[in-house]
């Protein structure tokens, strides 16, 4: 039962995971923009969720830690992954160079920014309400 509950939240928990990941990534390209020969860096956020959610799905390999169980009742459980990232990190190329090597467009960087946010509040928004939804199917009437 818990373990379909997992299942059924994630993608949106995977999601949420990358857009946080991303964000950060995006806010230093915006704390960097005016220091010399930094290269702004960004990921492809489609292809990093559908590989987090195939890794991270039931039966999926995790490549995580492997947990000892005691007793066959137990629940199969892992750890997070060992990888250094969980995420592949892209260089931008910049649309107009700059003398000192920075790649940062400000003004790309803002947008970026800003749809980033807004989608991760769209899915805080959707998660709270598929919980708020099982919470109701399992209160009794």
């Amino acid at each position: 039962m818990i373990d379909q509950l997992a299942a059924s939240l994630n993608y949106h928990q995977q999601a949420l995971g990358l857009r946080q990941a991303r964000h950060e990534v995006l806010a230093s390209n915006i704390a960097n923009a005016d220091t010399p020969n930094y290269k702004a860096r960004d990921m492809d956020f489609a292809s990093e969720l559908e590989k987090a959610v195939s890794q991270g799905s039931p039966g999926g390999a995790s490549g995580g830690l492997s947990l000892a169980r005691t007793s066959e009742r137990h629940l199969q459980g892992e750890g997070p992954p060992t990888g250094a990232g969980r995420s592949e990190l892209l260089y931008r190329i910049p649309d107009q160079p700059s003398l000192d090597g920075n790649t940062v467009d400000m003004d790309r960087e803002r947008t970026q920014f800003a749809d980033n946010a807004v989608r991760y509040q769209a899915g805080l928004t959707i998660i709270n309400s598929r919980i708020q939804g099982l919470k109701n199917a399992m209160q009794p009437e």
